[in-house]
């Protein structure tokens, strides 16, 4: 399933992740925009209605909770956006990843030992 997710869902999405579950009115307070409270709904219904979200009752209020990881949603993402942007290429996008001079050398070198991992893994099944 591609999962596809605007802004403002996206926020919405990270509070969800964040927290476990939420009401409306706990989403609404961790966002960092001043939304009104019938934004925040409009928006969790939305996700609702695509999958993304589901409720429980918690008496006259809903909880809602995340119907997707958020890391299936990222690999969901991360795929449409190689196809859209770099042309469906893996590689365009790490070069365009390690070319960013504001990642750190911290960061570069974790960043080889996942692909060390990976090849590795790829050579010993």
């Amino acid at each position: 399933m591609e999962i596809s997710f605007t802004e403002r869902e996206l926020d919405v999405m990270g509070v969800l992740w964040d927290l476990g579950s939420a009401t409306v009115a706990e989403v609404r307070g961790r966002l960092a925009d001043d939304l009104a409270y019938t934004t925040v709904l409009t928006v969790l219904r939305t996700l609702e209605e695509k999958g993304y979200v589901e409720h429980t009752e918690e008496g006259k209020a809903y909880r809602y909770h995340p119907a997707v990881e958020r890391q299936e949603a990222g690999t969901s993402v991360l795929r449409r956006l190689t196809r859209k942007l770099f042309k469906d290429s893996p590689e365009m996008l790490l070069t365009h990843l390690v070319s960013d001079r504001s990642l750190s050398g911290d960061e570069l070198r974790r960043m080889r030992t996942l692909l060390e991992e990976r090849l590795h893994a790829e050579e010993n099944p």
